[in-house]
């Protein structure tokens, strides 16, 4: 299809029924129409005022389709640039699950980019258990708005003891993980109004072109070792997008101070901040930070998934939301009943705490052994950020770190640069998961690493550290 924003004959290539909600049908044609490949991958789609005219409906039914194929992968939206498809059958099985990577033709051997916890250490036993009994005990019938009850109670439950969250299961929404719940929300912001949002400088781009895509400007905001500057929220903002339990990627926790700056903030805006629970449960030099939302449960939307705490392919997330913008985040379609089901039982039965608990301990040894690679091959760097998460941020002197990073990448080492993650340009730095490869190839992946970027010094480029000892 020509890549041409004049190009307005979708009314024939769309085949829209007459009942139902507009906003629905329109996601399901488009949907079919990219599945089919009747719309290939790169392919602009028309400006929503355009398509609105086209198909003699709002410009609300078009943005709120479009916001619904970003969150679930189909189509990609950037500010000043056309949404575009980003799947269709003939490049791939299906729409990609983590859309900020860079695509390369192959996944190299070791794995220190961010992004996955470790799945050889899924629960699968438990989980299997989990979903038996809720196969043979559950409703099997369709869910309420909010999401199945007993896990509604469970979560709420959960997040007070284990996040001081303010909760009950009337306050809970459960979704299908972080993304779906932004997009939910975000879609909820703009129908009541808000044409903005701000969000961190580096971020998650993910995020950022999910806002794009439900109808709202995403306005950047940097990020320095106390999170967040608050004070450079812009006055048009009424919304606030951030990760202040550990800020992603620099790793970043919001500080006391500027945590009551931000919610006094949104008390003299009357705003709403919308809480990213990343890498919330993994802190490793103390017990996790409480939740903002704790803080002022009437301004602050908490959400949250188990993506990164058991595995991408459990699917389940939620929202503590305010009585003002649950109806938003209902409106949507979640984890399968069975699922939901079997998540309640395995929170309630202990084995969520104690998968938790072993995992921090996995995961903070493998903290520490990348940490001790890195000062033994790269004794110039630095790690940011403090010991928490799936990732650390590491920093030299001179370093280029798009060439070294594509020199680790041809030498079979998967890295992200802060560049991966910025809109405004900023100091750089490599970004380090250890979420997803084994303790013994940790030293051998930081060796290749620092190869490369030894290569890329003796190239002339004068990026490279001092020769390690």
């Amino acid at each position: 299809m020509p890549d041409s924003h004049t190009n307005l004959a979708w009314e024939t290539l769309l085949e829209l029924p007459s009942r139902g909600p507009r906003h629905a049908a329109l996601t399901s044609a488009l949907r079919s129409a990219i599945r089919s490949g009747r719309v290939p991958t790169g392919a602009a789609l028309p400006p929503s005022r355009a398509l609105a005219a086209s198909l003699g409906c709002s410009r609300w039914v078009v943005t709120q389709a479009y916001a619904q194929l970003a969150t679930e992968g189909y189509v990609e939206g950037r500010t000043g640039s056309a949404t575009r498809v980003r799947w269709s059958p003939g490049t791939a099985s299906g729409p990609p699950h983590r859309p900020s990577r860079p695509s390369r033709p192959s996944r190299p051997s070791l794995d220190l980019a961010p992004g996955l916890p470790d799945l050889r250490f899924f629960p699968r036993r438990q989980w299997a258990d989990a979903l038996a009994r809720a196969a043979a005990t559950a409703d099997l019938g369709y869910l309420p708005p909010g999401g199945h009850p007993e896990l509604r109670a469970v979560l709420a439950e959960y997040l007070t003891r284990s996040r001081s969250a303010v909760a009950d299961p009337g306050s809970v929404v459960v979704c299908g993980g972080i993304r779906d719940a932004v997009g939910r929300l975000c879609r909820g912001l703009a129908a009541a109004g808000h044409t903005s949002i701000a969000v961190e400088d580096p971020g998650w781009g993910t995020l950022r072109d999910i806002t794009t895509a439900s109808g709202l400007r995403p306005w950047p905001v940097p990020v320095d070792g106390d999170g967040m500057r608050v004070a450079e929220i812009p006055s048009p903002v009424r919304a606030v997008l951030l990760s202040p339990a550990h800020q992603f990627p620099t790793g970043a926790v919001l500080s006391p101070s500027r945590r009551a700056a931000l919610i006094d903030w949104a008390r003299s805006v009357d705003g709403v901040v919308v809480e990213d629970e990343y890498d919330s449960e993994f802190r490793y030099d103390r017990k996790p930070v409480g939740c903002l939302q704790g803080l002022d449960p009437s301004r602050v939307v908490l959400v949250g998934s188990a993506h990164k705490t058991l595995a991408p392919a459990v699917g389940v997330g939620w929202a503590v939301a305010p009585p003002r913008w649950r109806p938003a985040l209902e409106d949507g379609v979640g984890a399968a009943a069975i699922d939901q089901a079997a998540f309640a039982g395995f929170v309630a039965a202990g084995r969520y705490d104690r998968h938790l608990h072993r995992a921090r301990q996995r995961y903070r040894t493998r903290r520490d052994l990348l940490i001790e690679a890195l000062a033994g091959h790269l004794p110039d760097g630095s790690a940011q950020g403090v010991s928490a998460g799936l990732h650390v941020v590491c920093s030299w002197p001179g370093l280029d770190e798009g060439a070294t990073a594509a020199a680790a990448r041809a030498a079979g080492v998967d890295v992200m640069t802060l560049a991966d993650y910025r809109v405004a340009p900023g100091p750089p730095g490599l970004v380090l998961g250890y979420g997803n490869i084994s303790d013994a190839a940790v030293p051998r992946a930081v060796m290749v690493l620092a190869a490369a970027a030894r290569g890329r010094g003796r190239s002339g480029s004068g990026s490279g550290p001092a020769s390690p000892g």
